[in-house]
């Protein structure tokens, strides 16, 4: 059998980290194998089924890089199989398996069940063993029965998982007769994914481990059905800091928040591929091409791995300074047009020039792009003036500056540092005590990208501007006492 692997979200909330571990891992496996990668969208919980969800389904996935190899419909790119598009399929299994005996249709109501639960005994079995008889009177009544499983009342269930190795289970400890086909006709999980599984030649399942005891019950299904089950492989749980398991609590883990803040696909898809798997136990740095040539099932942990957001940050500006400048530039449009520019695209290449060694995320850029967009700067006057010097110096210091601008401005910042020192030595004052009002009053702050680089892309004009402004506030500043 070829190797055929799927990843099946379940369209009700955001696109996850934890998800997309799962469809990177999915999707890796089959790469590295020369496999097939199915996209299989399990949307049969209608009652908690968000089409905005669906779409995040798509645009993270495809954000990520991760493209699947086959779909339903002819023509490309290839849509997804979708599970409510099967039901017909899977309500055809369900009746199968009542007509072997290793299902029956249950017609006990919502407020029996919730009786039943709240006694802690789990589903009772009521209806597995009811005669014709008493069927037809449910029938005959209308109640809307749902199919569950007949699990198996005596012995064992075993099943070797890829990573956790042969897990055995008691059947008398596997939920009791689960719920196949709910009362509006729709699969639940454990029905619709093995029939889709089975159809669609499904070698691997990777999932989260929180599948773990479904697994038993899983393979029960397998072979009252007569079909053989996949390989199974339940992935490593992953926590934050604090040994938790990880959530919302731990910060934004969906990826469009990811996204949003400025996090590269390319960073994001290195981290989480860290998360339960290594190559060598210290390489890093992966592209998506390496990952996919590097990946094998022997290589993931057991055991939990750890989310260190600071460590996926510091991956993030490793990655933005690898990207080539134009495509550096290119991520930056956004976030510049966000920092009020114009025309964001002509500026980006020179941006993404000065702040590249300064980048963690590329959201970073607004903050430390804004004052090279900005109409008017918004910054207190006592902040022009150095601590050793008072305020007719630091108006001295601006005046001399004043006539360096097209120096400064020039692109030759080796040459704008020469003549900015030899200022300062005539000035009698340190380097950074001339820079320092100079950099207030061109950029707004006393931290800021390199300052020629900025004077460079500002423009002589604008710079001069900035310093005449920055005069007038020295002067409007309460004097020195």
């Amino acid at each position: 059998m070829s190797l055929r692997v799927r990843y099946a979200p379940s369209p009700t909330g955001l696109h996850h980290v934890g998800g997309a571990r799962t469809a990177l891992f999915a999707y890796l496996l089959a790469r590295s194998a020369g496999g097939t990668f199915i996209l299989r969208i399990e949307d049969t919980d209608r009652a908690r089924f968000d089409p905005a969800a669906l779409t995040d389904v798509y645009d993270t996935l495809s954000w990520l890089g991760l493209r699947w190899d086959e779909g339903p419909h002819v023509g490309g790119p290839y849509a997804p199989y979708v599970q409510s598009e099967r039901v017909e399929r899977h309500r055809a299994v369900a009746g199968r398996l009542i007509a072997a005996g290793s299902a029956y249709r249950c017609y006990c109501g919502a407020e029996r069940l919730q009786r039943v639960r709240a006694a802690g005994s789990g589903y009772d079995r009521r209806c597995r063993n009811l005669t014709a008889a008493e069927r037809r009177r449910h029938e005959e009544r209308g109640e809307p029965p749902v199919v569950r499983f007949k699990v198996p009342l005596e012995g064992a269930t075993r099943y070797h998982d890829l990573i956790l190795g042969t897990i055995e289970r008691r059947n008398a400890d596997i939920n009791p007769d689960p719920v196949l086909l709910k009362s509006d006709r729709f699969p639940t999980y454990h029905l619709a994914a093995i029939a889709d599984d089975h159809d669609m030649r499904i070698s691997h399942v990777l999932r989260a481990q929180e599948w773990v005891s479904s697994a038993p019950l899983h393979a029960l299904i397998f072979q009252a059905c007569g079909w053989q089950p996949p390989w199974y492989a339940h992935l490593p749980v992953v926590n934050g800091a604090d040994g938790k398991k990880l959530s919302k609590r731990h910060g934004s883990m969906s990826v469009s928040e990811f996204r949003r803040q400025g996090y590269l696909p390319e960073a994001l898809v290195n981290y989480i591929a860290l998360l339960g798997w290594s190559l060598d136990g210290s390489s890093e740095l992966f592209s998506l091409d390496e990952l996919e040539r590097a990946f094998s099932l022997e290589r993931l942990h057991a055991a939990a791995a750890i989310f260190d957001a600071g460590k996926l940050r510091w991956m993030n500006g490793t990655h933005i300074r690898s990207l080539p400048a134009a495509e550096l530039a290119r991520r930056l449009e956004p976030y510049l047009a966000a920092a009020g520019a114009e025309q964001p695209q002509r500026a980006a290449p020179a941006v993404a020039e000065l702040l590249r060694e300064r980048l963690t995320l590329l959201s970073d850029a607004v903050p430390m792009a804004r004052f090279l967009f900005a109409a008017d700067l918004d910054y207190d006057g006592a902040e022009l003036v150095p601590k050793r010097l008072d305020r007719a110096r630091a108006a001295q210091a601006l005046r001399r500056a004043l006539d360096l601008v097209d120096t400064a401005c020039g692109g030759d910042e080796d040459a704008a540092e020469r003549a900015f020192r030899a200022a300062a030595g005539e000035l009698q004052i340190r380097f950074g005590d001339l820079l320092m009002p100079v950099r207030v009053a061109v950029t707004g702050s006393r931290v800021s990208p390199p300052l020629f680089g900025s004077m460079r892309i500002l423009g002589a004009a604008t710079c001069r501007d900035r310093l005449q402004a920055a005069l007038a506030r020295l002067d409007a500043t309460t004097p020195d006492p």
